[in-house]
């Protein structure tokens, strides 16, 4: 009995230390600036998008197209924005940002990349022969992007000792589906000073 009540003791004594080991969470405002560890983090995400999606929407190309085609907005596909940096960066929490950005502006439309297209169509094949009449979606109404955005995101770092600067440069190019020509190319460099 004696051996069981120590036991006892010696788990609720772990429980207490483990309890008290110091780690609080805390809710925060999700637009709120943080950077803990010095590495790529969602406002950097954010705050590259926003201004690349800004600078893309304000240059010729975009007026120039609208007046060529009676006032309608190009349709835009996000393709690939590769992650060359030396740590991992979700390039899809970057993509939709970008696709975010352009879609609530409404001077542009997007359609879905390669891979998500593939799913698309194989849920309407499917209604073709497994939905109702009156609900199945009809074929080859898929709407022809007239551009695609490409990207990287890079980086260097630099480190002595305790301290380093890590610097990320975001490349993006608009591409012409129909000619290749590229009407725009976007660049934003993010630069941290990091000491341990």
């Amino acid at each position: 009995m004696k051996r069981l009540s120590l036991y006892g003791l010696l788990i609720a004594g772990a429980l207490v230390v483990g309890c008290g080991s110091g780690r609080e969470v805390t809710r925060v405002d999700p637009n709120t600036q943080m950077d803990i560890s010095g590495r790529w983090n969602d406002t950097d995400s954010r705050q590259v998008a926003d201004e690349m999606t800004s600078d893309v929407l304000s240059r010729p190309w975009l007026t120039r197209f609208t007046e060529a085609h009676d006032g309608n907005p190009p349709v835009v596909i996000i393709g690939e924005v590769i992650n060359k940096s030396h740590e991992h960066i979700s390039s899809e929490t970057f993509i939709k940002d970008i696709e975010r950005a352009f879609v609530n502006s409404g001077k542009v439309r997007v359609v879905e990349n390669a891979a998500l297209r593939e799913k698309i169509r194989i849920e309407l094949e499917s209604q073709q022969g497994n939905a109702t009449e009156e609900s199945k979606k009809k074929l080859a109404k898929e709407l022809g992007a007239d551009f695609i955005m490409n990207g990287t995101i890079n980086s260097t770092v630099d480190a002595y000792k305790n301290e380093k600067v890590i610097a990320y440069k975001i490349n993006l190019e608009l591409v012409t589906i129909e000619t290749t020509e590229k009407v725009w190319i976007g660049d934003k460099e993010i630069k941290k000073y990091v000491k341990n």
